[in-house]
């Protein structure tokens, strides 16, 4: 059994920049919880090798690369340092995983590292050789990349089953290539089958935790991801994804209360990092929790928070989605439809995201009487969807047309379409239900299938109403809107 060493950070450091992509990175820990990678490497530098994998085990990409920079600074034929600088450009989970435009940096480490591996042991020229899976060749498209890594790591697991990191960061690959329409999370179900057992043996190691809840982040396997998630802040407590990712299970399991802890924690510790995304993303965790648990002077105090926050990167998904979703999600989820009605998009923003606002705006302009013009907004929305394809962004194309959809169901029930708009918001509802939500949300601003139970209960059909409810509460349990509605079709049935 391999020994666990408790790794401390050495001092705190700031952490560069992060690459704009879907998610972040969460700054730099003080306390990472207990990792053991053994390397050939001089003796000297194995304790700053064990922090930088535990830094990649969090997402503190930036640091976890300096760290490795550190290691080879000191012992420049540490072949696994070389790989660590390299494994800090792949960000599994996220979106891009591979990111454009630090590609050519972390190839050219991967390059560096199977130099020097001639001079390694047989198990980190593994770990090498599967990280050329990544970074080799020229004309392989990113999912053929990571699709690769993957089947190389499960040669490296099966090959040494006692090597409890090959076991981990097989894992994590195969969550890197969970396809976001595969409801029966085949790819998660195998990590969590790796994860499991190793979560008993090694409690306190944090890519265990970390990643068996995002192996369990659906309806479908939350409950099974819950003893990670009150253990993930306890290994790593000053880090503000570790704090804040625990949050993922309690919103899927509607633990309003445990998700608003958590992501106080994590905006206070991300603030304290000048972490702005990781910030930003836990307060839309955090409005979202507020929102659903009836405090909504909580949720209106964190925006207050969010529009005193200057110079926002709206150029960055990861910063442009939160900072659009927060006040949509409040003004939505409480009906004020005229003032949605006068939501101007986001400058600057990813299309996907100018989507959130128009959809509010179109919403807006349906609920409180105007029909026509919601139409337009609708097609603007189809207008952005087959941008989104066209770039082949496939994931949010499939979204915005369900947004387009819910704008055009509204649009017909306050034309008086009846049948139209249950139809149109039928589909939206079995599209959305397809579909995995990314880890970057909590959630829709408000679920296809709740809204097809208002527009049921709207048309004085109580039973199907109800049934919609029950549907929308199954995935998203303890949604207020989905609550109120479901007792209101009780109520007339």
């Amino acid at each position: 059994m391999i020994a666990f060493l408790r790794v401390f950070a050495l001092s705190l450091l700031m952490a560069s920049a992060a690459q704009a992509q879907e998610m972040h990175d969460h700054g730099v820990p003080e306390k990472l919880g207990d990792v053991s990678f053994s390397t050939s490497c001089a003796p000297s530098v194995q304790t700053s090798f064990d922090r930088g994998v535990a830094l990649l085990h969090s997402f503190a990409y930036a640091a976890a690369r300096q760290a490795f920079e550190g290691v080879v600074a000191k012992d420049p034929k540490c072949a696994m340092g070389h790989w660590g600088i390299a494994m800090a450009f792949f960000h599994p989970v996220w979106s891009p995983a591979l990111p454009a435009e630090t590609f050519a940096r972390a190839q050219a480490e991967a390059r560096v590292a199977a130099r020097l591996a001639t001079n390694a042991s047989p198990r980190e020229r593994a770990y090498i050789q599967a990280l050329g899976k990544l970074y080799g060749g020229e004309d392989a498209k990113p999912a053929a990349r990571t699709l690769a890594y993957e089947q190389a790591m499960a040669g490296v697991a099966r090959d040494d089953p006692e090597d409890v990191e090959a076991q981990v960061f097989y894992a994590v690959a195969l969550l890197s290539n969970a396809p976001m329409t595969d409801k029966t999370h085949a790819k998660q179900k195998q990590a969590i089958a790796i994860l499991d057992p190793l979560f008993r043996a090694h409690p306190d190691h944090p890519g265990i935790a970390h990643y068996l809840i995002h192996a369990c982040d659906s309806a479908e396997l939350a409950q099974r991801g819950l003893p990670a998630a009150r253990k993930y802040a306890d290994i790593a407590p000053s880090a503000p994804h570790a704090l804040h990712m625990p949050s993922h299970i309690f919103t899927r399991l509607g633990l309003w209360d445990d998700s608003i802890r958590s992501n106080l924690a994590s905006k206070k510790a991300a603030r304290e990092h000048d972490d702005t995304m990781g910030q930003v993303h836990a307060m839309d965790y955090l409005v979202y929790a507020y929102m659903q648990s009836g405090r909504d002077r909580e949720a209106r105090g964190v925006i207050g928070e969010l529009k005193a926050m200057h110079g926002l990167d709206m150029d960055d998904f990861g910063i442009a989605y939160p900072v659009t979703a927060m006040p949509i999600r409040e003004v939505v989820e409480q009906g004020r439809w005229n003032e949605a009605a006068t939501i101007a998009p986001p400058a600057g923003a990813p299309a996907s995201v100018v989507a959130i606002a128009v959809w509010a705006k179109g919403m807006g302009l349906a609920r409180s009487g105007h029909p026509e013009e919601a139409n337009a907004q609708a097609s603007r929305l189809d207008r952005i969807q087959a941008q989104l394809k066209t770039a082949g962004d496939d994931y949010w194309s499939v979204q915005t047309g369900v947004l387009a959809s819910e704008v055009k169901a509204w649009a017909a029930q306050a034309k008086g379409d009846a049948s139209a708009a249950v139809a149109l918001m039928t589909d939206a509802a079995e599209r959305e239900d397809r579909v995995e939500k990314r880890p970057v949300t909590p959630g829709p601003i408000v679920p296809a299938r709740e809204q097809l139970g208002e527009i049921l209960l709207a048309q004085k059909q109580p039973g199907p109403a109800l049934a919609a409810f029950n549907m929308a509460l199954s995935q998203a349990p303890g949604r207020a809107g989905a609550l109120r509605g479901e007792k209101a079709a009780e109520a007339t049935r």
